[in-house]
């Protein structure tokens, strides 16, 4: 089970730290609202024919309202934004600002009617965390040379708050049981929606498929196959055969991955401010989630003496 665990993880490792690079390689021929609408469309359907055969109740209305709520936020305003923004900003500088999320899970949880106020632990985390994000992006003297877009920056940071709102969200809303039929219809409306947003920013407007690079279907294809139907199954696999702070540290990984790949491969930046902000975000993420888990574990204590 061990190995079995450590490959699954090693795959979610790999697999999703190296979507960014390859959002970047999607995106070089086929516009980014179309590219991810494409990508969650057949990856949705796929998933939906794969579990309804083998058992899985398919959404209900109301389910089907939620999961639309859902894959609008965390597909539309989360994937989408970072293919939009890849146009002009590194994977690896897209990844490590939505290696934040979880951040901004802290201010989306905190804002929701009855939500979690944040411990003194937490908010020194948070600012930590933000002060990694402005040595990153800030246009300054610790910029290397290296002057990011702005409007891609802002893209990225609304991407991680929607993101954030979807996955908040997401926990008390009603949704099917199995949570591969709920990925599948958050990806089937989260691609319509994507489909929609490609509509309305005029994408269509002189695009020709017979424009679309080899090297762009190719990655298209590695998006479904690997980033959406490996990635997932991986995942979701491991949240019932793991302990979740080993699944947990994906957040972690991914980002020093999604980094050193687009170096490698892309001849991305990869300069000291670069190195030191991903320290900076990482650890401020480790920091406020193991402040997450001891406020639980104290929180339950009293439960379990009793």
């Amino acid at each position: 089970m061990k190995t079995r665990i450590w490959i699954a993880l090693l795959a979610v490792y790999l697999v999703w730290g190296s979507t960014y690079l390859v959002i970047r390689f999607a995106v070089e021929t086929l516009p980014p609202f179309l590219s991810a609408g494409l990508r969650f469309l057949v990856s949705g359907l796929l998933l939906l024919a794969w579990r309804y055969p083998a058992g899985d109740a398919l959404p209900t209305l109301s389910q089907w309202r939620s999961a639309a709520i859902v894959g609008t936020l965390l597909l539309l305003g989360g994937n989408g934004l970072v293919c939009w923004a890849e146009q002009t900003v590194p994977s690896g500088v897209a990844a490590l600002m939505i290696g934040a999320v979880p951040m901004f899970l802290v201010l989306a949880d905190t804002l929701r009617p009855n939500g979690v106020k944040p411990t003194g632990r937490v908010l020194a985390g948070l600012a930590v965390g933000f002060c990694g994000i402005y040595l990153l992006v800030s246009p300054s003297e610790f910029s290397d040379g290296l002057l990011l877009n702005v409007f891609g920056v802002a893209a990225l940071l609304l991407a991680g708050m929607l993101w954030a709102i979807g996955s908040v969200y997401s926990k008390t809303a009603d949704l099917p049981k199995s949570a591969l039929m709920t990925t599948g219809a958050e990806m089937l409306a989260g691609g319509l929606s994507l489909m929609l947003a490609s509509g309305l920013s005029d994408e269509w407007t002189g695009f020709s498929f017979a424009q679309v690079s080899t090297h762009s279907w190719l990655a298209l294809a590695y998006l479904i196959a690997f980033g959406s139907m490996v990635g997932f199954a991986c995942y979701i696999w491991l949240l019932q055969n793991a302990p979740i702070p080993l699944v947990a540290t994906y957040a972690y990984v991914n980002p020093l991955v999604a980094v050193f790949l687009g170096n490698w491969f892309a001849q991305e930046p990869l300069t000291p401010r670069i190195l030191a902000a991903s320290a900076i975000i990482i650890g401020a993420v480790v920091f406020i989630n193991s402040a997450h888990r001891s406020r639980v574990q104290r929180a339950a204590a009293p439960a379990e003496s009793e």
